[in-house]
């Protein structure tokens, strides 16, 4: 059972919306407006966000915006609902750090489902790497896959779990070019081809967040994306002609 935030100001939807998710077995709370959404986001940390675009007193790309800016909320994952279905908006969703995108109108039953595949990302490890007692240690990169955790030079990052997830995916891969499509498939349990354009955009925030290590990730062009085979500066370590660091 999750608690979720359901923002939208659509009464008749929001009713629908709210009988089934507790038909579900979760804990709902759901407002109109953006700003009452926020408010009560922050203090009480939701387990997911059901989003409406459309709000009556702020754009829910502006709650979106809020929600991964806050200290409480920043890892709680976010799935836009709207009737705006233009890649652009989703492109804008997506590099906002929305989880998932779902266009009304919309199948209850597939929502559902798509709510399931977003929580479970976040509450499972990567499934390739199994978990250790001991922390793996790469060059200056730090995880330990049990206790969900990250460092760079022993100083720990705040990841999200799609960012755990995918420098965990990536890791277990390493020297093997992974496709956007793959990792699409793998990490975010979803194959919709207009969905690749959301690897860059998480890909180059997990880089940000890494810092200089983010050169372990290196790009492929036209193909996707590969962890090292070995730390640079060690034997064999580095990229080769053929990558570029985004």
């Amino acid at each position: 059972m999750a608690r979720i935030l359901v923002v939208e100001d659509e009464q008749d939807l929001r009713q629908v919306l709210e009988y089934n998710l507790r038909d579900a077995g979760h804990e709902v709370v759901a407002f109109g407006e953006g700003r009452k959404a926020m408010a009560w986001a922050a203090d009480e940390t939701p387990d997911l966000v059901l989003l409406d675009l459309m709000l009556p007193d702020v754009s829910g790309l502006e709650v979106c915006r809020a929600l991964k800016a806050g200290k409480n909320t920043r890892d709680v994952p976010v799935v836009m609902v709207t009737a705006r279905g233009e890649e652009i908006d989703r492109v804008v969703g997506f590099e906002l750090g929305a989880d998932d995108y779902v266009v009304k109108p919309f199948s209850v039953r597939e929502l559902l489902l798509r709510l399931r595949a977003v929580l479970r990302r976040g509450a499972v490890p990567a499934e390739d790497v199994a978990p250790t007692s001991k922390p793996i240690r790469f060059g200056r990169l730090t995880i330990d896959v049990g206790a969900h955790r990250v460092w760079v030079d022993g100083q720990e990052l705040s990841l999200t779990p799609l960012e755990f997830k995918l420098v965990c995916t990536l890791y277990e891969r390493r020297n093997r070019v992974q496709s956007r499509g793959a990792l699409l498939d793998d990490v975010w349990g979803a194959s919709q081809e207009n969905m690749t354009r959301t690897i860059d955009t998480h890909v180059k925030r997990l880089r940000e967040k890494l810092g200089e290590v983010g050169a372990y990730i290196e790009t492929v062009r036209g193909v996707g994306y590969r962890f090292v085979g070995s730390p640079p500066g060690t034997p064999g370590g580095g990229g080769t002609t053929e990558e570029e660091s985004r």
